[in-house]
């Protein structure tokens, strides 16, 4: 890890020496020159990471990261600086040369404080750093343990466990001064099967944003068997069939085909530049009348939620699709202003060595009235894909190639046999309009990192099961 520091922060977590007078004197001197708006970012960090494979502990990380940014927007345009040596002079310099960045008419005047609390959204009832290394060691060789224990083909184990806790302080030329806590902890287990020379692979890796009483919900022991489970229904699979099918998709990271191929779509990112299969379509249909979808960063210990954005504004529930009509894209201030539309709160970054931009939070398609059963029954022939892996998506186009980790053959109207080696290739645009029914099982706690221009965050996808009357199935047989 770079920029590794140990400083002391005071009981808020924002580092000593960014009073709100040198944070508001550091953006007059950046607009000193011209500039329509300014903001800075302040930032520390602890991470934790364990890393074991081949029965041992290979790795345990711990560090501390800090750094600052400031960032002023002229027009559709912007300069953004930032330094790993979080102080007041180092901030005062990076202002100074913002401000020789800038060459703009106009002179943007700060506004009124307007200080912003914690709003809990986000709260740890157990801080990850009170906990021991131990502690956190135990819990990785316990799900050793136990995905060993869920059967005697489980060859192999890979678990690793993160946690992270970020305290940051946003300050704007509005005259915002917002500090927000963002604290996560992920446990990721993969259990390798064999038999007859044969190896297959099963994954989970759920996270939250909260701290150790994440085990509660979870506990090491029941996210091993499910990584082992998995791996014993691929192992007794057979090829999945190809062609066009109806299929079935699961809730929980199912919701990762929307994620990707449509949710990217719909952020100012691409619409603003043009580049969005989705542009001018506000207010337009583009689901089927069954769907509606949400970008949510309210929600108590979602992987995505925080109490403010990367601008200091309170994250909020934004409705992209009401019943099949485009009600909402997501936007940052930049886009905001490139789109003369207002924005919605969206702004994140990974840290302060990106400026922001707009990006998801916890994205899902929302709950409908379908029961998993009857969508089953509905087909006589096609498959249900009950976890997705990884893929590939062209957010120009939405085209997009995505793995199944865990499938079955649907005939009949039943579940015949799991499947393997099945693929899903269609585009974004064209599934939304082809979902025939929506279920009643919504769980947006599908986990993930989500890599875009201001680096990787992580964001949370979901859905209730859906069925799509014909999908492209990539397979063997």
């Amino acid at each position: 890890m770079t920029d590794q520091t140990s400083r002391e922060v005071d009981a808020a977590g924002v580092a000593h020496g960014f009073d709100d007078e040198s944070l508001r004197a550091a953006i007059r001197t950046a607009l000193s020159r011209g500039g329509d708006y300014c903001d800075v970012f302040v930032e520390d960090r602890d991470d934790t990471l364990i890393l074991f494979d081949d029965g041992r502990i290979q790795g345990i990380t711990t560090g501390t990261t800090a750094g600052i940014g400031i960032r002023v927007i002229y027009g559709v345009n912007y300069v953004y600086l930032y330094s790993g040596n979080p102080t007041a002079s180092t901030l005062a310099g990076l202002a100074e040369r913002a401000a020789e960045a800038v060459r703009w008419e106009q002179v943007g005047n700060l506004g009124p404080v307007d200080a912003r609390a914690e709003r809990g959204i986000v709260r740890p009832r157990v801080e990850p750093g009170s906990i021991a290394v131990a502690e956190k060691v135990a819990l990785v060789e316990r799900a050793n343990q136990a995905s060993r224990d869920h059967s005697p083909l489980i060859g192999q184990v890979v678990v690793r466990y993160a946690d992270d806790d970020q305290r940051v302080t946003i300050a704007t030329s509005d005259g915002v001064i917002a500090r927000d806590r963002r604290v996560h902890t992920r446990f990721v287990v993969q259990s390798i099967a064999e038999r007859d020379g044969k190896k297959e692979t099963g994954f989970y890796g759920p996270g939250r944003s909260m701290g150790w009483e994440f085990f509660g919900l979870l506990s090491p022991e029941a996210i091993a068997a499910e990584s082992a489970r998995i791996a014993l229904v691929r192992l007794d699979a057979d090829f999945a069939p190809q062609g066009k099918l109806p299929v079935v998709i699961d809730n929980e990271f199912g919701g990762v085909i929307f994620h990707e191929a449509c949710g990217h779509p719909l952020e100012a990112t691409s619409v603003a530049n043009d580049a969005s299969v989705f542009c001018g379509k506000f207010g337009h249909r583009i689901a089927n009348d069954a769907v509606s979808a949400v970008d949510d960063g309210t929600i108590p210990g979602g992987w995505g939620s925080a109490d403010y954005d990367d601008e200091g504004n309170p994250t909020q529930r934004n409705q992209l699709i009401t019943d099949g009509v485009l009600t909402s894209y997501m936007i940052d201030r930049l886009g905001s202003i490139k789109m003369g539309m207002a924005g919605t709160h969206s702004s994140r970054r990974e840290s302060y060595k990106y400026a922001p931009t707009s990006r998801m939070t916890n994205t899902y398609i929302d709950r409908g009235t379908d029961s998993l059963d009857a969508m089953i029954g509905s087909i006589d022939h096609g498959v249900y894909c009950v976890k997705l892996g990884g893929g590939s998506v062209n957010p120009a186009t939405t085209d997009f190639n995505f793995a199944v980790q865990e499938g079955y053959l649907i005939k009949n109207g039943a579940i015949d046999r799991p499947v393997k080696g099945a693929s899903l290739i269609g585009k974004g645009s064209e599934i939304l309009m082809n979902i025939e029914m929506v279920g009643d099982n919504l769980d947006a706690t599908g986990t993930g990192m989500c890599g875009s221009l201001s680096g990787s965050i992580p964001a949370a996808v979901g859905q209730p099961a859906i069925k799509v009357s014909g999908l492209v199935v990539g397979g063997r047989s």
